[in-house]
């Protein structure tokens, strides 16, 4: 063997471990963390196949107070997500994530008696206290096993959850409410409540029992692949924590961080404004086109924007581009897409421009949370991820309400879907913005056997 040889072998040898187990994790980890997303997705945005379906005329709502209904949810999401993924940071993900399993159950099952408005909006604020760190939490969990070159590819195979608690969702959700309605002696959409709260405490125990906090802790990883992948993500750790913030003050101060969290606002809006509100346009389209549609046909039709951006977010996280051109140009088409449905004559066109939206709202998240995981570590990156998403998921309680007033205020959901298109279109400029500035400073220099990351370096300055 050649002194060449010798010398490039361990690092062969490193990869290679590294790489078997990345495969170990992602067929050991990633399972459960979808299922854990999808429940807890399907458990936030069911409300909106319950709205159309029984309880805005069981309840009394109006379309603005059911927009005050799905998004006061936010309002205690953001209350508590920082203090909850610093929380995890310091407990530990199995722990946490089973805590936060057994509340939001808890919560969820109880829509299921709610008497008047006042008690559903409180429940609703309540829901997000209980669910607030789970998705950033997992977000932070994921840098706990997966390194840079890993990651976007695990974070869009996790968030295809996300589309599909929507479109299977949307099917599941409208035929309980059908199939059920009576059963306990409860209206349909009553019984969906319950049905789908019920999994999140089974899933609480799995969790406890299953969760694996890193690879230290991995019995199924053999010692060497354990010692390789703690080593790469160790250094991993040593580079963002010497190019970011390096502590939770200046992770919560740092003018990147809320930058970042504009990026993520523009791009969840469309998200939210699509989930809460996407069942009601459905409806508006059996004015508009005149036409006819059963419970079920509806829930299908809701379920093929998200079903088809389920294929391309795992499709977009595999080409090689810059994470910058990840976020920017699907929010930008997605933006832009909305807007046509405006002026869309036909049902099905008006769904495929809508499938372009979602497809593009999707596949810009997927891109996104490569940009704060490249440069926060630690505590720091615990609080920064917690506030990037805190912020960002003020979407959550302004596109619901927004779209609400809108609808409310006009008559017609065109002022709506112009909003959503603006705030995506925003979005994609602030991306682009925020490259140019961090363009002015070198990539910093990679560990020794880590390759080097495929996204644009963001500075902390």
């Amino acid at each position: 063997m050649t002194a060449h040889q010798s010398k490039g072998r361990p690092a062969d040898d490193g990869e290679a471990l590294v790489a078997s187990a990345v495969r170990q994790a992602t067929r050991r980890l990633l399972p459960l963390l979808v299922l854990l997303y999808f429940v807890n997705y399907l458990d936030r945005v069911n409300i909106a196949f319950a709205g159309p379906n029984g309880m805005n005329s069981e309840l009394g709502l109006t379309s603005t107070l059911f927009g005050v209904a799905a998004g006061v949810f936010f309002a205690g999401y953001l209350l508590l997500e920082v203090p909850s993924n610093l929380a995890l940071h310091r407990f530990g993900a199995r722990r946490w994530i089973a805590r936060i399993l057994i509340t939001w159950g808890v919560v969820a099952t109880a829509m299921a008696y709610v008497p008047d408005p006042t008690t559903l909006i409180v429940l609703r604020f309540l829901l997000g206290v209980a669910e607030a760190g789970f998705f950033p939490g997992i977000i932070l969990y994921l840098t706990y096993w997966f390194p840079a070159a890993h990651r976007t590819r695990v974070t869009a195979l996790f968030l295809t959850a996300l589309p599909v608690s929507t479109a299977l969702g949307a099917v599941l959700s409208t035929h309980i409410i059908e199939a059920a309605d009576g059963l306990f002696g409860l209206s349909g959409w009553r019984v969906m409540f319950l049905l789908e709260g019920v999994p999140a405490v089974v899933l609480a125990v799995v969790t406890w029992c299953c969760l694996t906090e890193g690879p230290a802790q991995a019995s199924w990883l053999s010692e060497p692949e354990r010692e390789a992948l703690g080593r790469r993500l160790r250094a991993e750790r040593e580079q963002s924590a010497a190019s970011g913030p390096g502590s939770v003050r200046k992770a919560l101060t740092s003018g990147r961080v809320l930058t970042l969290a504009g990026v993520y606002f523009g791009a969840t809006y469309g998200l939210y404004a699509l989930s809460f509100f996407l069942p009601t346009i459905v409806d508006g389209f059996q004015e508009q086109f005149r036409t006819e549609y059963s419970l079920v046909e509806r829930g299908l039709i809701n379920a093929v924007p998200f079903a088809v951006a389920a294929v391309a977010m795992l499709l977009w996280s595999r080409v090689r581009l810059s994470d910058t051109v990840r976020v920017a140009l699907p929010a930008a088409l997605g933006g832009l897409a909305i807007t046509v449905t405006l002026y869309l004559s036909n049902p099905f066109l008006a769904t495929a421009a809508v499938t372009v939206c979602a497809c593009g709202v999707l596949c810009s998240i997927v891109g996104f949370w490569a940009l704060p995981t490249s440069h926060l570590a630690g505590a720091a990156a615990a609080a920064g991820i917690g506030l990037i998403n805190s912020l960002g998921n003020v979407s959550g309680f302004a596109a619901p309400y927004i779209s609400g007033f809108l609808l409310d205020t006009t008559g017609t959901n065109r002022p709506a879907l112009w909003a959503v298109g603006i705030c995506m279109v925003l979005a994609a400029l602030a991306t682009v913005l925020l490259a140019r500035s961090s363009r002015r400073r070198d990539p910093p220099a990679q560990p020794d056997g880590a390759p080097r990351p495929t996204h644009t370096p963001v500075s902390s300055r």
